[in-house]
């Protein structure tokens, strides 16, 4: 279910809706600003890349999308879909690969409290390589 513009504090627009519709049925589920663009075009959309980077700013800003900056890599955005989970990228191929562990959760709490602190966010990402 995609988010609501309105309840995110946006006023509903075209350009607005039609990206947070790419964003919601994406696949692979993270897409870059020119990602969005060309999947714009198309599909016969005349909304510019400028007009793609602000709204996309405005969705971060709402928290409706999760922006990530991998390293090495253009920034590439998701919907927020509210669950956490952490990130693999090939090395070779810049593929991002999604996954959740409660015992690497459960270890970084840990670690945290064993230093004196909260954990109050984090963001994990392993860089991989396939095995030859």
């Amino acid at each position: 279910m995609a988010p609501d513009l309105r309840k995110a504090g946006l006023k509903v627009t075209h350009p607005r809706l039609r990206i947070l519709e790419l964003l919601e049925h994406a696949k692979p589920r993270h897409m870059t600003a020119e990602d969005i663009y060309k999947q714009l075009l198309a599909e016969g959309e005349d909304i510019g890349l400028a007009t793609i980077y602000r709204v996309l700013t405005q969705f971060e800003a709402a928290h409706l999308v999760l922006k990530h900056n991998f390293e090495g890599g253009t920034a590439v955005y998701e919907l927020d879909r509210g669950m956490h989970h952490d990130h693999m990228v090939d090395v070779d191929t810049g593929k991002v690969i999604e996954f959740q562990s409660e015992e690497i959760e459960r270890l970084q709490q840990q670690i945290a409290e064993q230093h004196g602190y909260e954990l109050v966010d984090h963001a994990l990402v392993l860089y991989v390589r396939k095995k030859p």
